[in-house]
C-alpha cells in the first residue's frame, strides 16, 4: 500500500466488486451485496446509490463499499452497513485514508448528503456516536464447519444440558418457513410485539420485516417453532436433512418462536428473534436455533454471527448477550460510527434530537 499519494475513491461495477470484496478474509456482509438492494428499494426512505472501490497512491485497491442514502428529520444521509470491506489490514491509518476518500467521492457526487454512517474498528477525531440507532463492537461467532456434536461437546455442561431438554420437547416442531404469506406473517408479528412489550426495546412495523423476508428470498430464511401440543410429533426428519423437524400430517401448531436469518457468500446472520412466554418455558429458542444451525451447515454457510451483544458502547443489549454468549465467546466487530460532512446541519441535527428526546421524558 503505497503513502505517496492520497487514496481516491470511484464508481464500481457490481461485477468489479463482488470481485474485489472475494479478496477479503470474511464472508460479504449481506447489506454490501446485491441482494440487499432490492430490500432498500422495497423501504419507503432508502435509495440504493452505487457501489465504490477506494485505492490507495499506487491504483491498488484498498477497499469497497456500497452506499444506501436514508433520511433523518428530513435530511440525507448515506449508511454504509459494515463496511468499508478492507482488502488490506484495517490499521487505524488505512482506515482514515479511507474515510477521506469517501468523503470526498461523496460531496462531489452527493452534496447535499449531510454526514455518512461508516464503521471503522478505531476510534478517530471525524467519528461522532450516531445521531439515532444502537451500534455495537462485540458479537458471537460461531464456526459452522465444526459438526454439531463437536460443537455441543465445547459448550458448557450446564448449556449442553438445556440444548438436550429443548431437544426432548416432543410437541415443540420447528422449521423452515421461508415461503410464508404475507397473511402468515401476522401470527408471527404478534409474537415479536409481545417479545417487544416484555423486553422493553422497539420495534418498526409489520411491513418492514415483511418487505424484508419478500425482498431477499432465499437470502433471508425464517425458521419457526411451532407447539402442537401432540406429543406423537416426534423424530421426524428435519428441513432439508438439517435437523429441523416437521410434520405434515399433524396440526401445525401455533407459533412461539421464529427468527430471521439471512444468509450470503457463506455467512449466516442471526438477524431478528422473538420468542412467546410460553416458547421461554420450553425453551425454544434455543430448539429453533440448535436446528436452524444445523439447516444452515446443510445449506453451505461456514459462519455465523449472532448479531451484537453487549459492551461498554452497547450496555443495552445485555438481555440478548446472556443468551448469545452461551453459545461461543464473543468477539470485537468495527461498530457504526458517523462522519459530518456538513458539520454545522449536523450540529444542527444533534441539537433537535437531544431536545426531542428531552420532551419525550
Amino acid at each position: 500500500m503505497s503513502d505517496s499519494a492520497p487514496f481516491s475513491a470511484r464508481e464500481a461495477s457490481t461485477d468489479e466488486f463482488l470481485e474485489l470484496a472475494g479478496r477479503s478474509d470474511h464472508p460479504l456482509p449481506i447489506e454490501q451485496g446485491p441482494a440487499w438492494d432490492a430490500f432498500d428499494a422495497a423501504v419507503e426512505g432508502r435509495e440504493h446509490l452505487g457501489r465504490v472501490v477506494v485505492s490507495d497512491g499506487s491504483g491498488q485497491a484498498v477497499a469497497v463499499v456500497s452506499l444506501t442514502r436514508y433520511r433523518v428529520r428530513g435530511f440525507p444521509y448515506l449508511w454504509a452497513r459494515h463496511a468499508p470491506v478492507m482488502l488490506t489490514e484495517a490499521t487505524p491509518q488505512a482506515e482514515s485514508a479511507v474515510r477521506e476518500a469517501l468523503a470526498a467521492y461523496v460531496r462531489a457526487q452527493w452534496p447535499d448528503t449531510v454526514f455518512m454512517r461508516i464503521h471503522a474498528t478505531h476510534a478517530a477525531p471525524e467519528l461522532r456516536p450516531l445521531l439515532q440507532t444502537v451500534t455495537y463492537d462485540k458479537t458471537v461467532f460461531l464456526d459452522l464447519t465444526v459438526d454439531a456434536e463437536t460443537y455441543l461437546a465445547g459448550l458448557s455442561k450446564k448449556f449442553r444440558y438445556t440444548v438436550r431438554q429443548s431437544l426432548k420437547h416432543d410437541d415443540v416442531v420447528v422449521a423452515d418457513e421461508t415461503d410464508l404469506s404475507r397473511a402468515d406473517f401476522d401470527e408471527l408479528y404478534a409474537v415479536y410485539l409481545e417479545t417487544a412489550g416484555r423486553d422493553g426495546f422497539g420495534i418498526y412495523d409489520a411491513e418492514v420485516y415483511w418487505a424484508m423476508i419478500e425482498a431477499l428470498r432465499p437470502h433471508a430464511r425464517v425458521f419457526v417453532a411451532r407447539r402442537t401440543h401432540s406429543p406423537a410429533v416426534a423424530g421426524v426428519e428435519g428441513v432439508e436433512g438439517a435437523g429441523a423437524s416437521q410434520e405434515t400430517d399433524a396440526p401445525k401448531g401455533h407459533a412461539i418462536a421464529w427468527a430471521i436469518i439471512t444468509l450470503f457468500d457463506g455467512g449466516a446472520t442471526y438477524y431478528y428473534a422473538a420468542a412467546s412466554a410460553e416458547a421461554r418455558e420450553l425453551d425454544a429458542s434455543v430448539r429453533l436455533l440448535w436446528d436452524a444451525l444445523e439447516a444452515l451447515r446443510a445449506s453451505g454457510a461456514t459462519q455465523f454471527d449472532m448479531g451484537g451483544v453487549d459492551s461498554e458502547l452497547a450496555p443495552t443489549l445485555v438481555g440478548v448477550g446472556m443468551f448469545k454468549r452461551k453459545w461461543g465467546p464473543d468477539g470485537a466487530i468495527a461498530p457504526a460510527w458517523d462522519v459530518p460532512l456538513r458539520p454545522l446541519v449536523y450540529r444542527a441535527l444533534v441539537v433537535l434530537l437531544k431536545a426531542k428526546r428531552l420532551l419525550r421524558r
